[in-house]
């Protein structure tokens, strides 16, 4: 029956970096330096884990279908906005993703950036248009703007993946102001930067603005997203969501995270020192970021040699060769524990 498939899934669908530690472990080590999911590697939060394990008391119950008491603390967190959650930030954008488009309806991406777009948005019908970024990774405001004409969706990523770049608020207006479809901004990163786009959800209608739990708040396996919404736009949202997509324990153990301010901070801080020695010591150019994870490019080498060579001294990193329009020399390498990052130091200068 295998016929039946649609071809979009005959292809390779979304890049992991499962091979580099395959290497990793051949070549003897048990526990590599994992540098290569912009995890947190602090582990989640004790007040999360608390919170967390309370809740296994009630897990033979249905949660809140709207997770109402998660949306009720992030916007003690945040403020007064209109909030939706899904499971994972992939989970808000296939759901933003379900109630706009249609078969053969246009895309407008920002390119080289987070794969996931363009196979969610291949997944429901749609077709991509990708639009290059400047030379330095800065968006070119003006061609994403013609690049959005007779679209109804489009992606910006910021602090971009993989690159780490920070588009300025200015330029998010700009684009917001001249254009005729919905903006989608992955803020997935924004915790590690000090540029604040939440405000800009309560001037424009067309704007959705996506966060996650999983990185600046340790919570990458509960699979926690959430976005910032317009309020017309809240209850299509709500209709498209699977039902009951967030499970109780996931819900309880972010409400336990977002009340640990300390956790956080520290974290922060870790990410900053860290970050500006892998653009300092590394040896190779690094690409400015505002993220937790930095992208280097090792030319003359590949990206993908780079992360056999440093996954045999036992450091996995990510390859950035799967990025579409991205150029094949160059790596992520993400923000570890100080052990980890004393290893990607070293092992990066000797190859």
């Amino acid at each position: 029956m295998r016929h039946l498939i649609r071809d979009l899934f005959e292809k390779e669908g979304y890049v992991f970096a499962t091979r580099a530690m395959d290497i990793a472990k051949k070549a003897g080590f048990e526990n590599p330096a994992r540098l290569a999911s912009n995890e947190n590697p602090m582990g989640p939060s004790k007040k999360a884990v608390l919170s967390a394990e309370l809740s296994l008391n009630d897990s033979n119950r249905y949660p809140d279908e709207t997770a109402k008491s998660l949306v009720n603390a992030l916007k003690e967190y945040h403020g007064d906005y209109h909030i939706v959650t899904g499971v994972g930030m992939d989970g808000v954008i296939e759901n933003v993703i379900r109630t706009f488009i249609d078969c053969k309806d246009k895309v407008c991406v920002s390119t080289p950036t987070f794969s996931f777009y363009n196979l969610a948005v291949s997944a429901q019908g749609g077709e991509v248009v990708n639009v290059r970024r400047n030379e330095d990774f800065s968006v070119d405001c003006d061609e994403f703007i013609k690049g959005c004409s007779g679209a109804k969706l489009a992606f910006l990523c910021t602090p971009n993946n993989p690159t780490g770049t920070v588009t300025p608020v200015s330029d998010i207006e700009y684009i917001l102001n001249s254009i005729d479809c919905m903006l989608f901004l992955d803020n997935a990163y924004v915790d590690f930067c000090d540029t604040d786009y939440r405000d800009l959800v309560k001037k424009y209608d067309n704007l959705i603005i996506g966060r996650t739990m999983s990185k600046a708040f340790g919570l990458a396996g509960m699979r926690v997203g959430y976005a910032f919404v317009p309020l017309w736009y809240e209850p299509y949202y709500l209709r498209a969501q699977t039902p009951f997509a967030l499970n109780s324990v996931s819900i309880a153990a972010a409400i336990g995270a977002i009340s640990d301010d300390e956790y956080v901070s520290d974290y922060l801080l870790h990410v900053k020192e860290w970050r500006n020695r892998f653009e300092t010591e590394s040896g190779y150019r690094v690409c400015p970021s505002g993220a937790n994870f930095v992208m280097m490019d090792v030319a003359p080498l590949k990206g993908d040699a780079a992360v056999s060579e440093l996954a045999k001294k036992g450091v996995i990193v990510r390859s950035c060769a799967s990025f579409p329009t991205l150029g094949d020399s160059y790596i992520r390498v993400s923000i570890g524990e100080s052990w980890e990052n004393e290893l990607f130091l070293k092992a990066i200068k000797e190859i």
